[in-house]
């Protein structure tokens, strides 16, 4: 009858080779040399921290391009007033693919009067002089063909004047449209118009959605953008300053706007979603499609990437032949 063998002893410690470790000094030195590492490549690679743009910044660097922007906000031909769905109901603004309307599917959820939004409501909250809240009560009473004739009076003798400067317009019957974007640009200019486009009502003021509309329908903020290589047309949706793309990974979805009949078109964005779109579904069904399923296999581009794979196994086979 087998015997099981007895258990091993249990090894002493005391027999096994030991040294002095200091954990404290290895873990500064590690982090000494993590932290000098980390601060000199942020130093050498890092992305520039450009100041953000504020309508305060705008209104001090370029009073003429924020005039010029409060008059087309105040008379409803900005960007903005006429862009549709999810900020107002512009007829005919909504792009669409083929019969659906995808702008308009969602409705109007951040519903924006650009003149009441951008222009009145501020300066009604503020303290204004006589001559102002005159103003105000002159365009309330006015008609809204009167109210148009005014801002496109002065948005064209603006557009006339030397370098677009108030100051230098013309005389014309704009009626109170001088006074009231004359103060609304030193609204903007004290940082007041910044707050007054964020309050909300909440005590959270975080929603900056207002004054990043009323920037992007001037041409000031794009003026920066296409300086730092991020216009639309210079790949600008990359989200990177400088020449080069960021998220390489984003060119595919870019490269579109850069092509006709993308590029010219006014119906890009959907056109663009619904090709994007289309092309996803075709590289998830690749695995289904007769014929580009088999690419792989007629290529043998496998066989490149696994070659060691395949040399070992070829070693392998030869290997048993020879013996056999």
């Amino acid at each position: 009858m087998s015997r099981r063998p007895e258990p091993s002893a249990v090894p002493d410690p005391a027999d096994f080779p030991t040294r002095p470790y200091d954990l404290v000094k290895e873990f500064t030195i590690a982090l000494v040399v993590v932290a000098l590492l980390t601060a000199g490549l942020a130093a050498l690679f890092s992305s520039p921290d450009d100041k953000p743009v504020t309508l305060a910044s705008w209104s001090r660097a370029d009073g003429a391009d924020f005039t010029a922007t409060a008059v087309t906000e105040l008379g409803g031909t900005s960007g903005t007033a006429e862009y549709g769905p999810p900020y107002n109901h512009t007829s005919d603004a909504a792009q669409k693919l083929g019969p659906l309307g995808l702008q308009s599917a969602a409705g109007v959820r951040i519903p924006i009067d650009t003149a009441n939004d951008f222009v009145l409501r501020p300066l009604t909250k503020a303290p204004e002089s006589p001559g102002v809240r005159a103003g105000l009560a002159t365009w309330s009473a006015a008609p809204a063909s009167r109210q148009q004739s005014w801002t496109k009076a002065y948005s064209d003798a603006l557009a006339k004047a030397p370098g677009g400067d108030p100051a230098k317009v013309a005389g014309g019957d704009y009626g109170p449209v001088p006074v009231l974007t004359t103060r609304l640009l030193g609204l903007a200019r004290s940082g007041a118009l910044d707050g007054q486009l964020q309050a909300e009502g909440t005590f959270y003021q975080t929603d900056y959605t207002r004054p990043l509309l009323f920037l992007s329908d001037g041409s000031y903020l794009e003026s920066l953008a296409r300086a730092q290589h991020l216009g639309g047309d210079q790949w600008g949706m990359m989200n990177e300053t400088g020449s080069y793309p960021g998220q390489a990974w984003l060119w595919l979805y870019t490269f579109w706007y850069q092509i006709d009949p993308f590029k010219s078109s006014g119906n890009a964005d959907a056109l663009v979603w619904g090709l994007m779109a289309l092309l996803s579904l075709g590289l998830v069904l690749v695995p289904f499609i007769p014929g580009v399923r088999s690419v792989p296999r007629w290529t043998r581009v496998h066989r490149l990437i696994w070659r060691s794979y395949y040399r070992e196994q070829e070693a392998a086979v030869r290997a048993r032949q020879s013996g056999g």
